[in-house]
């Protein structure tokens, strides 16, 4: 090597060390600085609502059960129709993946609540709460739900009740109205003839529940939401059935349940090997309540929907390297797009046409 290439190389080196010395003694200036810029961005957020265009969009904020991971929080699907925005379920957590999301809670405009086990209203009332004081609402949030929504929704209120005073009193009552806080029940009774029912009914806006089978957990439905000539079914938890059938005839998009017998098998031998029996018979209980894959690929083939996004992914797969595993011989059921749900799924609906465009919105 030349005297003059290693000098060369001397002083690059030098210089790449009085860098490094210098970045580690101003990190924390450093650090400060990079955090201003994302709290800049953070707040200069736009209204996501408002700057979206005219369509029916969905947005998986959870796309798990239970059973969850880093990749799949508790059910949570947030559907933004033309101006409204609404969530179907409030798993754990939700309230801190739409902030993630971008998707502010102050926007919501209602819940709606497909059963009451505990993965799915564990959000509810800290859900409320962001939505009250981001909005300053002067009205409760709107929960909607069969019958017993009134119970869950009395019980976030009474658990939140003194957290309210203390935020009344500190903000005030302008940033903090005492009569928004919280959430109301809209609670209704599925007509058992009909197995459905009209909640919102407008020119370009329709809300539909329908009963569906998780027995023994009743009530329990799902929602049929179209939007303009754009349509969305959620199947809420349920085995296979013909309610969401009928009520996905044609759909842009069906959003349906999911487990896997055999990963759910592997998970039961593994704990009857260590003896742990009773999450054994946990792993072993919960099959013969839910959807496998194909099931949900059958209903979607039957019905001639759009696309099939696969939520309340049970168990929770570790990587996407699993996807077909998960998916069996669903792929042979139906021909069309199907979706292992992540948290950060996201499609866009625009009336007038038929495409359904998926992208990854960062959970």
């Amino acid at each position: 090597m030349s005297d003059v290439r290693r000098r060369w190389m001397i002083g690059v080196l030098a210089a790449i060390g009085v860098l490094s010395a210098f970045a580690w003694w101003q990190r924390g200036a450093i650090a400060l600085r990079l955090v201003a810029i994302g709290v800049d961005r953070l707040t200069a957020q736009e209204d996501p609502v408002a700057v979206l265009p005219d369509g029916l969009h969905v947005f998986v904020c959870g796309a798990g059960s239970p059973l969850t991971d880093a990749r799949h929080g508790g059910p949570c699907t947030v559907m933004i129709a033309g101006k409204k925005m609404f969530l179907f379920d409030a798993g754990s957590g939700s309230a801190a993946r739409l902030l993630r999301m971008g998707l502010n809670p102050a926007r919501i405009d209602a819940v709606f609540l497909t059963h009451f086990h505990s993965d799915h209203i564990d959000g509810v009332g800290e859900l409320a709460m962001q939505r009250w004081i981001g909005a300053a609402a002067m009205r409760p949030l709107a929960v909607y739900g069969p019958t017993g929504v009134a119970e869950v929704v009395a019980g976030f209120r009474a658990a939140y009740s003194l957290d309210q005073k203390y935020r009344t009193t500190h903000h005030g009552a302008t940033l903090a109205p005492p009569e928004g806080f919280g959430a109301e029940a809209r609670e209704f009774a599925v007509p058992t003839a009909e197995r459905r029912m009209v909640l919102i009914k407008e020119p370009d806006l329709e809300v539909v529940a329908f009963t569906v089978d998780h027995g023994p957990v009743t009530p329990a439905v799902g929602y049929r939401v179209r939007y303009k000539d754009r349509l969305v079914v959620l199947s809420g938890d349920t085995r296979r059935s013909d309610a969401v059938l009928r009520e996905a005839q044609g759909a842009d998009l069906l959003i349906h349940e999911a487990l896997s017998a055999k990963f759910l098998g592997l998970l039961a031998r593994g704990f009857d090997r260590h003896g742990r029996s009773r999450y054994a018979q946990l792993m072993r209980d919960i099959q013969n309540y839910h959807s496998s894959p194909e099931d949900a690929a059958m209903v979607a083939a039957a019905a001639k929907v759009r696309r099939l996004v696969l939520n309340h992914i049970v168990p929770p797969l570790p990587t996407t390297a699993l996807n077909d595993e998960f998916l069996g011989n669903a792929t042979k059921k139906f021909v069309g797009p199907i979706d292992v749900a992540r948290d950060g799924d996201a499609y866009s609906l625009l009336p007038s046409t038929h495409d359904v465009v998926h992208f990854q919105r960062a959970p």
